[in-house]
């Protein structure tokens, strides 16, 4: 797949040009509310053109977040983690130590101006860098998300290995997508992540392949590049 050339309509998404996406990667975990103001701020400089577009990696303390489409009776355990209450798309999810979060803010009128191929180009990304590991990834009809199947003697199924929501301002996007790189997968025990009951998570880890944080950044920042143009590192915000 990474061989293939991207589709006409996947074209618009990636740039070439002297104003490189700024690549950014935080050491440690980075306040949930602090990581949103940032990217309030951000959003704003970008739509003004007074900002480069940005994509920021980094780990958060567990918590969940509960997008625009939330609801109440999907979150089980109230009292587990903190709560954050967001403006992006989708419904519960966690966030944690071992997920690797990446935060994307590009201006989209650059990039086509079209928000389902913006989703389709990070659904891509995804499964572009989980493929370097082996890893055969896809999108399932009607499920957010990026999935993997699972199979054994007599059985099978359909795990999340990592999830997508965003939100778009002035036509600049903001919040992003997590890979499950070695999280505590029980601590999705308290939510039901993304309103999907009859599925499970997993994590590469969970799946056998022992990748470092860093090897994962590696696979997303190769596999970024081939869908929305070259980045350039930067230093992080927090």
């Amino acid at each position: 797949m990474l061989a293939e050339p991207l589709s006409p309509s996947l074209q618009k998404l990636r740039l070439d040009n002297d104003r490189p996406v700024e690549w950014a990667v935080s050491k440690g975990y980075v306040d949930y509310a602090a990581a949103e103001a940032f990217m309030e701020a951000r959003v704003a400089a970008i739509a003004a053109g007074e900002a480069n577009e940005m994509v920021w990696l980094l780990e958060h303390p567990p918590l969940y977040t509960a997008g625009v489409s939330a609801k109440d009776d999907d979150l089980l355990d109230a009292g587990r983690f903190p709560v954050h209450r967001t403006g992006r798309g989708g419904q519960f999810t966690y966030h944690g130590p071992g997920q690797r979060v990446a935060y994307v803010m590009l201006d989209l009128n650059r990039r086509g101006k079209d928000v389902r191929c913006f989703v389709r180009g990070l659904e891509l990304w995804l499964i572009g860098a989980l493929d370097t590991f082996g890893v055969k990834a896809d999108i399932r009809p009607g499920r957010v998300g990026v999935w993997v199947e699972r199979k054994g003697a007599g059985w099978s199924r359909e795990d999340k290995i990592a999830a997508i929501g965003v939100k778009v301002r002035k036509w600049v996007s903001f919040h992003g997508i997590s890979l499950n790189v070695e999280p505590d997968l029980d601590h999705f025990g308290g939510i039901v992540p993304c309103g999907i009951q009859e599925h499970g998570v997993t994590s590469l880890v969970d799946l056998g392949v022992l990748a470092t944080m860093d090897e994962a950044d590696e696979a997303l920042r190769r596999s970024f590049d081939r869908i929305f143009g070259a980045a350039v590192e930067a230093s992080p915000p927090l």
